[in-house]
């Protein structure tokens, strides 16, 4: 495992995505706890993108723009759902519950908004064999092992999120204004994520 995929795979999963305000949102909302919880659906959902890339189904959907798209306006339709849910105080509304969100809701949710981005398949079609020396002797489990480390730092990465999110909770939580204005936030962050997806070619 080189050098260049730890720091390439650190600067990937540092930038702020779907997962990312999925998870602040909670560990702002719910507390640690629920945090580390989305964390972990979000990390899940990556799963079946390097299952994909692995078995070589991802040139499929690159190939073909109508499996593409309608991955693609399903995962649309999803962020756009999750804006309207945080707007109208859904469950992942910032308020002073703790642990009130069922935890099998919130892997759902965190597994549902990565499974619908069809650019992670296209992603890790990309990017995992670049890793990969052409000269390998067992090349799926070279790949295999280099999805695992990804994964590992993602949920790390993402808990490091929401714990920072949860420390931020108290001074959140006695400041109504304040609360209204991160949920609103949030519902805008997940709606322009939703149109950044709609015009992805």
């Amino acid at each position: 495992m080189s050098y260049e995929f730890l720091v390439t795979s650190m600067i990937v999963v540092l930038l702020p995505g779907t997962g990312v305000i999925y998870t602040l949102a909670y560990g702002l909302g719910r507390g640690f706890r629920m945090a580390t919880v989305a964390a972990f659906g979000c990390t899940l959902g990556i799963v079946p993108h390097i299952v994909a890339s692995i078995a070589g189904l991802s040139a499929l959907l690159h190939t073909s723009a109508l499996l593409f798209d309608i991955v693609r306006y399903l995962g649309v339709l999803y962020l756009f759902y999750m804006a309207w849910s945080i707007w109208h105080g859904g469950a992942m509304s910032v308020e002073e519950r703790k642990d009130s969100a069922s935890s099998g809701r919130v892997i759902r949710n965190g597994i549902a908004i990565n499974l619908l981005n069809p650019k992670l398949t296209v992603f890790f079609l990309a990017f995992l064999p670049q890793f990969v020396p052409a000269t390998t002797v067992g090349y799926t489990l070279a790949m295999t092992q280099l999805a695992l480390v990804f994964m590992v730092m993602t949920f790390v990465v993402f808990v490091g999120y929401g714990g920072l999110a949860a420390l931020a909770r108290d001074y959140v939580i006695t400041r109504p204004k304040v609360m209204k204005w991160l949920q609103r936030s949030f519902a805008g962050a997940f709606g322009l994520l939703g149109l950044r997806l709609a015009l992805t070619d």
